[in-house]
């Protein structure tokens, strides 16, 4: 297996599309054959003669009672729930090709493809009624998932339900009257298709999850998939049939009045009732081309001046003459066309700037009083003022018009404005799920800020809309920019209502927009575009002028357009190298590669580098650190975690804790672009503590998003512009999304590759056969609504694990159900590095999730677990990799990737299997194999000192007592230290009053639907 470093080779040309240039491509392709598919669907031909299957997301038939299968649709085609014509002639099923579900036929022969739905809504779970006049389907085109019928020969869209229930998998009667469908997937309807008249079949019982249900031919009986905690049945009626195996979440059919058809363990089963199972066989052929591209590695230790391009969060003034912004762990003034003066860098955090109306204070958050604070400061010189002493976070301020009142967000995302003259505070809307900055109407009476808002519970991805609230009245409105469209990000790209009221200004589509809105806010026109090269971070002056970012430099324009102009930013820095040399005297060594201890040794380190491994006092150096009673190995690798999803409520805690469990490298598939850059340049600067960063910026997703760090594209040249970016500002990888299609995705991969860049997903098939270099989770979250990866009950089987291995494709473990671990063992919770830098609504939270953790879903978890153990330790020993990471903060921060290992071994690897997982894997797939990962000459000094044998007792690797990154150490009292002491200012502003909340009951419905805290049984990252 090549790791990503290795994919070396002139290769082929591209397109930008991904299509080679000249013909095949140069690299071999491998053939995959498959003989199971994870929760694959199978529908029977009308005559009885064939099975239609989705494998690795195309549309398969094979014989009736099994055999090689053929392929109906191509790699980009992602089709999938495929259902007959009548006569047998054709095949409908969905397909996300175009960047939302769409129904589609093709003909048995694999002929007439053909697209029968468009538009933005996603249209799904086709079935043709028995007369194959019309398909019934779902839709998300009312607010919520219903049942529709489509007309075949006209093409005229019929709704048949109606109401806040979400239905899902409709079949049809034999007679074509009736609908059967699963109700918010805990009940079962029946629908009359002519009077809308519903019938329950099956009433919720608690616990229990049904799918895929379907009528007996004489339609008296329902059969159905029920999960009920680690059960996953087929049903008939109120009757369990089929028991015992890993019964997939998918339709279930009827052969005749006395024979069923579903899946199960990867397979098809057809079932005469009361009676066993009956495989049916089958097997299907792929190729996997991988793309020859060299992987051109960022050198993240040159020496020299550096420009600075992370520009985090930058304001101008109102008076247009200054920007506020933060590099380098500090803020800066800049009066534009003079050098920046740094105005806060005490080494805590100190974020989001805000601008005083008469241009001379700044508000911003700092956590230099334990927790991150409103603090207020004049830019020409003087001590910061605290403004808030509350529990929790204040964070994201934004000063209003008459400077009289300040709006920032809590910890979960809440609304809140301070009145300066008083001190109190109040609620103005409830905790949306990672909502952008807030924006003040000019005349003080509304704030308004992106917010998510999906199309329908099913889902929780949606459009980034602009809510706003009233402050007088509390009431709420939330509309999009444009039609299907959103603003680019939730955090500095908009909305930024005008000085004058004329415009809310945001990034759409990646570039800058005006939209035209009235007094209230209210949206009067569609948007119109005033940049046309990629940008973010937008701010607006009192005279109209738009500053932002672009590819790393600071620009400005008229709201009216125009063109741009650079204002230089002249700011720089330089990567320190530890001076001297240091003897590293441990007791043991574990190197990375050997599978036993070395005993007595000397690591000798020279600016920030192993220069020699030697017997104990052979070392020479400046001086001696005694670790003669520690063993000491490489430090561990976190290859997925989000810095900046909790960045700003955890603020400067972040970077130490990781360190104090032993984490000297961690790797970011997903943070907002400029903040991503920002930490990077400030952890490699040591203006902050904390591990080595490579990350990518935003995750390239499709039109609809849920995180706020998921960036729409939705064309060929936004997606360029989006790479442009990525090039500008060295991102170390490229994530893409869950809903961008595949077409698109393509394009990303081949244009990332073009640019020295590896790519990662959540998906492995077709992603493998046009160069992804990587997949994210076992089984993440994925735009089919399930995982093609791991079932319901967390088992892979064949084809994921086969396509993982055959490319070469490293996986991320992310076993996030190992929390239920902490029903064995809480002492990581109970640890003083997990008391002292988790904020205490983190560590509440931690408190309560150990002490759940034996609790109802215990069992469930662990088995979660044990499936999700075993996909990884079969693609280890097939020959794959395996890289350990802990997709925190979703997951519990540094303590997950410890639980990670933990599991592992319980679940079979060894201890060296484990911790490779944490350092060897992962340092080859970044392509710094021989740089990181290891205790080696010629490496970076990055490890780690801990009590006790990690090859023998994997717990021992989280018993840290010092950390070592480029040569310098750091024992882990030093590191808490800052947290431990009594923090500066902590005292220094009274308590501030709450005020009467302005959030109603209705704004809590229509906007609080938001999990402010995503829980740790899956991931949607």
């Amino acid at each position: 297996m090549l790791a990503a470093g290795a994919l070396a080779g002139a290769g082929q040309a591209v397109a930008d599309d991904g299509t080679p240039e000249g013909g095949e491509d140069a690299s071999a392709g491998r053939r995959l054959t498959v003989s199971e598919g994870t929760n694959v669907a199978a529908a029977l031909s009308p005559d009885r003669t064939a099975l239609a299957v989705d494998v690795l997301s195309a549309i398969w038939v094979l014989p009736a009672a099994g055999g090689n299968a053929r392929r109906l649709t191509d790699e980009l085609q992602d089709a999938t729930q495929p259902h007959w014509s009548p006569d047998g002639s054709a095949l409908v099923f969905q397909s996300f090709r175009d960047g939302a579900y769409q129904l589609w036929t093709v003909g048995r022969d694999g002929q007439g493809l053909k697209q029968l739905t468009k538009g933005d809504y996603d249209n799904r779970e086709p079935q043709f009624a028995p007369d194959g006049k019309r398909i019934a389907f779902t839709s998300d085109q009312s607010g919520s998932n219903d049942l529709w019928l489509l007309d075949v020969a006209t093409g005229v869209q019929t709704r048949v339900t109606s109401g806040d229930s979400e239905e899902g998998t409709p079949a049809w009667s034999s007679d074509g009257k009736r609908i059967v469908c699963t109700v918010d997937d805990s009940a079962i309807d029946v629908v009359d298709v002519a009077t809308g008249e519903r019938t329950r079949l099956v009433t919720p019982s608690p616990g229990a999850k049904l799918f895929g249900p379907a009528l007996s031919p004489d339609g008296t009986r329902v059969s159905y998939v029920r999960f009920l905690g680690t059960r996953a049945d087929v049903m008939v009626d109120d009757e369990v049939v089929a028991s015992g195996e890993d019964v997939h979440a998918v339709r279930t059919s009827w052969v005749s009045a006395a024979e069923l058809l579903y899946t199960a363990a990867g397979g098809i089963r057809r079932l005469r009732l009361n009676e066993t199972p009956r495989q049916v066989p089958f097997t299907a052929t792929v190729s996997i081309a991988r793309p020859a591209w060299r992987h051109t590695v960022r050198d993240f230790t040159a020496p020299g001046a550096q420009p600075v391009k992370g520009i985090a969060g930058p304001v101008v003034s109102p008076d247009g003459r200054q920007v506020a912004f933060r590099a380098l762990n500090a803020l800066w003034v800049m009066r534009i066309g003079q050098a920046p003066t740094r105005l806060a860098g005490d080494g805590y955090f100190n974020s989001d700037p805000d601008w005083s109306p008469d241009s001379a204070s700044l508000v911003y958050a700092s956590d230099r009083s334990g927790t991150a604070a409103l603090w207020r400061q004049d830019v020409k010189g003087g001590a910061p003022v605290r403004l808030t002493n509350r529990s929790g976070a204040q964070l994201t301020p934004r000063w209003s018009p008459d400077g009289t009142r300040i709006a920032y967000q809590d910890e979960n995302g809440g609304t809140w404005v301070l009145e300066l003259g008083s001190g109190a505070v109040r609620q103005v809307l409830p905790a949306v799920f990672q909502p952008g900055r807030p924006s003040w109407a000019p005349d003080g009476r509304r704030i308004v800020l992106a917010a998510n808002k999906p199309y329908s519970k099913r889902n929780r991805a949606g459009l980034s809309e602009v809510l706003s609230v009233d402050l007088e009245t509390g009431a709420t409105r939330s509309e999009p920019v444009a039609a299907h469209r959103s603003v680019a990000t939730r955090g500095d790209d908009g909305p930024v209502w005008t000085p004058d009221g004329r415009y809310f200004v945001c990034v759409m589509e990646s570039t800058a927009w005006r939209v035209p809105v009235d007094a209230t806010g209210r949206i009067t026109g569609g948007p119109e575009q005033i940049t046309t090269e990629v940008t973010d971070s937008v701010s607006v002056d009192g005279s109209g002028t738009l500053f932002y970012l672009s590819n790393g430099r600071l620009r400005k324009v008229p709201v009216t357009g125009g063109t741009p102009r650079t204002v230089p930013v002249d700011l720089s820095f330089r990567r320190p190298v530890a001076a001297g040399t240091t003897v590293f005297r441990a007791g043991a060594l574990w190197d990375g590669r050997s599978t036993g201890l070395r005993r007595h040794v000397d690591v000798v380190v020279k600016e920030g580098r192993v220069t020699e491994v030697v017997p104990a006092g052979q070392g020479r150096g400046d001086k001696v650190v005694d670790a003669s009673g520690l063993t000491l190995m490489p430090g561990l690798i976190d290859a997925h975690l989000h810095w900046h999803i909790r960045g700003r409520q955890w603020g400067d805690r972040t970077g130490r804790l990781l360190l104090s469990y032993g984490i000297t490298t961690v790797v970011s598939p997903g943070d907002p672009a400029y903040q991503m850059v920002e930490t990077r340049e400030a952890l490699e600067s040591g203006a902050k503590a904390g591990p080595r960063f490579f990350g990518t910026g935003d995750a390239l997703d499709g039109a609809r998003v849920f995180w706020n760090f998921a960036r729409p594209v939705v064309s060929a040249p936004q997606l360029r512009l989006e790479m442009g970016r990525a090039q500008a500002l060295s991102y170390d990888l490229v994530k893409t999304y869950i809903r961008l299609p595949a077409p698109l995705e393509a394009a990303a991969t081949a244009q990332a590759h073009l640019r020295g860049m590896p790519v990662t997903s959540h998906y492995a098939y077709p992603q493998a056969t046009y160069g992804m270099d990587f997949m994210e989770h076992t089984g993440g979250g994925n735009r089919v609504g399930y995982s093609q990866t791991q079932t319901r009950l967390g088992r892979a089987y064949q084809d994921a694990v086969g396509v993982l291995t055959t490319a070469g494709m490293p996986v991320t473990s992310t076993l996030m159900n190992s929390s239920v671990l902490l029903a064995d063992d809480r002492s990581l919770v109970d640890d003083e590095r997990t008391k002292c830098f988790y904020p205490a609504w983190d560590y509440g939270a931690l408190v309560a999730k150990a002490e759940a953790a034996g609790g109802p879903t215990a069992e469930l978890n662990r088995v979660l677990l044990a499936g999700g153990v075993d996909m990884l330790l079969r693609v280890q020993r097939g020959g794959g990799s395996v890289v350990a990471g802990s997709d925190a903060p979703l997951d519990d921060p540094a303590i997950s990737l410890h639980q990670n290992l933990r599991a592992m071994v319980r679940g079979g690897f060894t201890p060296y299997e484990a911790l490779r997982t944490a350092t060897v894997n992962p340092a080859q797939r970044l392509g710094l194999g021989t740089q990181l990962g290891t205790v080696s000459v010629g490496a970076l000094a990055d490890f780690v000192c801990v009590e006790g044998d990690p090859l023998s007792d994997i717990d021992a690797a989280a018993r840290v007592r010092s950390v070592v990154v480029g040569g310098v150490a750091r024992t882990v009292a030093a590191l808490m230290e800052p947290f431990t002491s009594t923090p500066a200012g902590a005292a220094a502003a009274p308590v501030n009053r709450v005020a009467r909340s302005l959030v109603s009951a209705e704004a809590q419905r229509a906007h609080g639907w938001h999990d402010p805290r995503p829980n740790s049984t899956g991931c949607l990252c």
